[in-house]
């Protein structure tokens, strides 16, 4: 590894897009992954366009091209009778007003389209089944210690971007001990061919359904051959992770009294997967040394705003412009100048839409006589335009 490598903890979206976007702006970089090999994981993922413009600036988008589909629509129904509340033009649209496209996905896809750009970059370097147990700050830059117990090894850099995810090691080792916070809900996912898609809905289009409770999304993926479900619903729940099996049974059961388009919806989901929603405030450490984090070790989001990997996608781009300022002599001093411009650039407006998603998520719980001043409000667009919010 050459000694003036910045250091990436984790392969995930925020992780790789940083090192690709780093490595653009003339740095070297080492990914370092836990995982022995990067497999497929999650399912859809909605790429607004702050997130697109950014990959299309790497030079993604005949990759990505492909494998995604621009939605046509966003339609918002009430859950219980299918009552369309709002319909929002999205597609030529949303690329007209904002430069860049709205694209869904799948993660799979994603990651794959960053890995084939990352193996034709010579600057980048991988490092998989790499676990980061702890860093230490020096005059030069960062000593990364990794690897299983008892058979650590270090690492050296000019600086670590900590983008570990939720859990992260990183912002552990910088000084954040706490546990992320519980929201007593839980997410379910699944997906199934496009034939078969209700007859009342269409493919093309995504939408969203509101109910007490709980409320359910979906949107094409796979090129538009597959579709995604999400649903979450009120339910406290344990663990880490994103690939639990759920029992289709206990699904089922909770859309019963929901409209016949949602509960065909979820009979046709296949292999459902569930995990707690949980997240954290927005922190960036302490502000000292070429370290920070990025994406969900920073702010993680709750998915009520389709947000997360789009904010990990633009912190990416923000991080790259101030190293392509500052770190230009490739130095830890340089790093750590562009660290704290970045985490200041970063700060406030990962918390505002942090917030704005946990508020989504309770407007799509509410029931009752709020939950039906709250349908009357999006139907009569009292609140402004829905599109204006995301």
């Amino acid at each position: 590894m050459a000694p003036a490598s910045v250091l990436v903890a984790g392969g995930g979206i925020g992780g790789l897009t940083s090192a690709l976007a780093l490595a653009r702006a003339g740095l070297d970089v080492t990914v370092v992954e836990q995982a022995g090999r990067f497999e497929e994981v999650g399912a859809g993922i909605q790429l607004t366009p702050n997130a697109s413009h950014v990959l299309t600036d790497l030079g993604l988008a005949e990759r990505l091209t492909p494998h995604t589909v621009s939605p046509e629509a966003l339609v918002v129904r009430r859950g219980s009778d299918g009552s369309e509340l709002t319909r929002v033009a999205l597609g030529e649209a949303i690329t007209g007003s904002h430069g860049a496209p709205w694209w869904v996905i799948h993660r799979a896809d994603l990651q794959s389209a960053l890995l084939d750009a990352i193996a034709a970059e010579p600057k980048i370097t991988i490092e998989a089944g790499a676990a980061l147990r702890d860093l230490t700050v020096t005059p030069a830059g960062v000593t990364a210690t990794l690897g299983p117990a008892g058979q650590p090894r270090d690492l050296t850099g000019i600086g670590l971007i900590g983008a570990d995810g939720l859990w992260s090691a990183t912002r552990r080792a910088l000084g954040d001990a706490s546990s992320p916070s519980g929201r007593a809900r839980a997410a379910w996912r699944a997906t199934l061919p496009v034939d078969q898609m209700p007859r009342a809905l269409s493919a093309g289009e995504s939408g969203l359904w509101m109910g007490a409770d709980a409320h359910l999304v979906h949107y094409p993926i796979r090129g538009g051959q597959r579709v995604n479900v999400v649903a979450v619903i009120n339910q406290r729940a344990s663990g880490e992770g994103f690939s639990a099996p759920g029992d289709p049974a206990v699904i089922k059961a909770r859309f019963r009294g929901w409209c016949g388009p949602a509960r065909e919806l979820i009979e046709a989901g296949e292999n459902w997967l569930t995990w707690p929603l949980v997240d954290r405030d927005v922190w960036f450490g302490p502000g000292r040394g070429p370290v920070t984090l990025l994406g969900d070790a920073a702010h993680p989001m709750m998915p009520f705003l389709a947000q997360g990997g789009a904010m990990a996608i633009e912190d990416a781009a923000v991080l790259a412009k101030a190293c392509a300022r500052f770190a230009s002599s490739r130095d830890a001093q340089g790093f750590a100048l562009a660290c704290r411009t970045y985490e200041t650039a970063r700060r406030e407006r990962v918390v505002r839409v942090q917030r704005e998603a946990r508020l989504n998520g309770w407007i799509y719980h509410l029931g009752g006589p709020i939950g039906i001043a709250r349908d009357m409000v999006v139907k009569l667009g009292l609140s402004g335009s829905l599109l204006d919010r995301y």
